[in-house]
């Protein structure tokens, strides 16, 4: 099977890609686009089992992230800006039509460039995602509220503080990680993209110091009343114990008319990694069930 890497300009910047598959490509080409923001894609790098002879799967490292050009203009970090890379990655890659499958910041993303109605969508992943950031604060903060008493304390005196850089922040908002982001043990692909999310300014900038804890430029961030503007065939994803709650992802469900929503039960905000197989099963009916009608 194929495989092939490489980068393409970006005005005065650069984007990695790395393409799976499609020799003989007769398949509408999957792209994924990763999370953080500021996230690597290499977390998600187990989707390439997706690829085959007949259809591609694409990653790329969003500017800012991973082996992409990382600037350090802070002006940059803007979700609208980000909308306008994913357009010109489909169009330098030469895709004329594609499924985009987006995890947590990646699905924001995919929401976004859909809204602009770009017509070269066939359909959407909406993985581990959300509308609203200010509903995604509020479930965090009843996840949170379950963590064991001590846990709460620490991470409440850091983030008065200031202090989110300690290994005692850091310690606290592992145990939070543990139940909602991933429960399985980490692979190595995982280990890696969460060990150079902070390479670059993206995460800090535009989220925060954790993922429940967003005082970055997208908190306001809230699409929920334009979900009906969405008409595609879209599938949701979520886990059970992901921060991605039910809650968040019943209003994705009912705001994108006659989309599917899988909630995986063994699973968190990785549910990718933590029950692939189920995950892939789903991805590839969708798919197929999406390029027969």
């Amino acid at each position: 099977m194929l495989d092939r890497e490489g980068y393409l300009p970006l005005g005065e910047y650069k984007i990695y890609y790395h393409r799976f598959g499609g020799n003989r490509a007769t398949k509408t080409p999957l792209l994924v686009l990763h999370g953080g923001p500021g996230a690597l894609h290499n977390y998600l790098l187990n989707l390439q089992e997706l690829a085959s002879e007949e259809r591609e799967v694409i990653f790329y490292d969003q500017l800012g992230c991973g082996n992409s050009d990382i600037p350090d203009d802070l002006s940059l970090w803007r979700v609208e800006r980000f909308v306008e890379e994913l357009g010109q990655v489909i169009k330098g890659l030469g895709l004329e039509k594609v499924h985009i499958l987006g995890q947590s910041w990646g699905g924001m993303l995919a929401q976004e460039y859909a809204l602009t109605q770009p017509g070269n969508i066939e359909s959407l992943i909406l993985a581990n995602t959300l509308s609203s950031i200010p509903l995604w604060v509020a479930e965090a903060n009843c996840l949170r509220a379950d963590l064991p008493p001590e846990v709460q304390a620490t991470l409440l005196e850091h983030e008065e503080a200031g202090t989110t850089s300690s290994n005692e922040y850091e310690a606290a908002m592992t145990v939070f990680y543990e139940r909602h982001v991933c429960r399985v043990p980490y692979p190595d692909y995982v280990t890696y993209s969460f060990a150079h999310i902070n390479d670059g300014p993206v995460y800090g900038y535009m989220n925060g110091p954790s993922e429940f804890h967003v005082i970055g430029v997208i908190k306001d961030w809230d699409i929920t009343s334009r979900l009906g503007e969405i008409k595609l065939p879209t599938l949701i994803i979520s886990g059970l114990y992901d921060e991605s709650t039910p809650a968040i992802n019943k209003v994705l469900n009912e705001g994108i008319a006659g989309s599917e929503w899988l909630m995986l039960e063994n699973s968190s905000h990785l549910a990718h990694v933590e029950e692939p197989e189920a995950y892939f099963a789903a991805v590839t009916k969708f798919l197929a069930r999406v390029e027969g009608s």
